[in-house]
């Protein structure tokens, strides 16, 4: 692809370069790739203007064609698994949790979601062959959930040292929809000065949810949130990376959100996140982990304990 400037395409002038800046559409593969409706709309610009950026963006961008299956096989062969420090959870998700995809987890309030967040930012910074990826963390904490004393446990219960695992966990505090928006480039940044191999959102949609309000609201909030997603699935590819997100979920059945059980944020999350597992609490203080959707694994149960030294069988 041709290392050219949004300023250099046909028809883009300072003002529209600042508009498709703003709108999220920052290099000319983004813009190639975008349908005229949706960048007009979202840049504020005319259709045909759209259409004819778009057509300019083309000739420069790769696009890219087919592959075959085996070279597909051949990159899939750099994916890493993640240990979730449970066995039977591991298990269920086909031996870890795999770079290179988003694994969303939601459930009710105290179903151990954000427990599960950090001990997987424990465990990714173990190395390899404790089942750990040997990288720093991205932490996106949107509800002001992150507490370094839970690392300091979980770290000693499985004897690394707790200031250093503290030292890899980067955590940025969201304050809304369009700071945690813009967090996920400040950390693509921050992933090429550092080896980052996991990103998570805690929580993903809570200012979605909290800022769109009302049916008048909904496709406006579906399209930010699909772009975010979009986002979080590039970063997991060039950082051969995994990105985990909590989700919530709606507590009255409604037209705006939908099954009491069913995660925030529609067919939208539902179709970009390529793990969603749904966290329950079960008998005896146990957690059971439900894989409900995947592109190769069954459907399946997984129980697990939450205790203070972390995540056991």
């Amino acid at each position: 692809m041709a290392n050219i400037s949004l300023e250099e395409l046909p028809g883009v002038g300072p003002a529209i370069s600042e508009k498709l800046r703003e709108s999220g559409y920052k290099d000319i593969m983004a813009i190639a790739v975008a349908s005229p409706k949706t960048l007009a709309d979202e840049c504020d610009i005319g259709e045909k203007k759209a259409q004819d950026i778009i057509e300019g963006a083309k000739m420069y961008a790769d696009v890219g064609g087919f592959e075959s299956g085996e070279d597909i096989m051949e990159r899939r062969k750099l994916i890493k698994k993640l240990t979730t420090g449970s066995k039977a959870f591991d298990e269920l998700m086909g031996g870890g949790l795999e770079s290179q995809s988003i694994a969303e987890f939601y459930g009710e309030f105290g179903s151990c979601k954000t427990q599960v967040c950090f001990q997987l930012a424990v465990n990714a910074t173990l190395p390899e062959e404790m089942g750990g990826l040997d990288s720093e963390v991205i932490m996106i904490d949107t509800e002001n959930t992150f507490r370094p004393e839970r690392i300091v446990q979980m770290s000693e219960h499985l004897g690394v040292d707790p200031v250093e695992t503290l030292k890899k966990i980067h955590v940025a505090r969201a304050f809304n929809s369009h700071h945690q928006i813009l967090l996920v480039e400040k950390a693509g940044e921050l992933a090429k000065e550092k080896k980052v191999k996991l990103l998570i959102v805690d929580s993903l949609t809570s200012h979605f949810r909290a800022e769109y309000v009302g049916r008048g609201t909904l496709a406006e909030r579906q399209q930010v949130l699909n772009r975010h997603m979009h986002d979080l699935l590039e970063f997991a590819t060039l950082n051969n990376a995994l990105i985990a997100v909590t989700n919530q979920v709606s507590s009255k059945p409604d037209a705006f959100f939908g099954d009491p059980t069913r995660p925030i944020g529609g067919h939208i999350v539902g179709h970009t996140a390529t793990f969603r597992v749904y966290l329950r609490k079960g008998k005896a203080g146990k957690r059971i982990a439900r894989l409900v959707d995947s592109p190769n694994l069954p459907e399946g149960e997984a129980v697990f304990t939450i205790t203070e030294d972390g995540i056991i069988d």
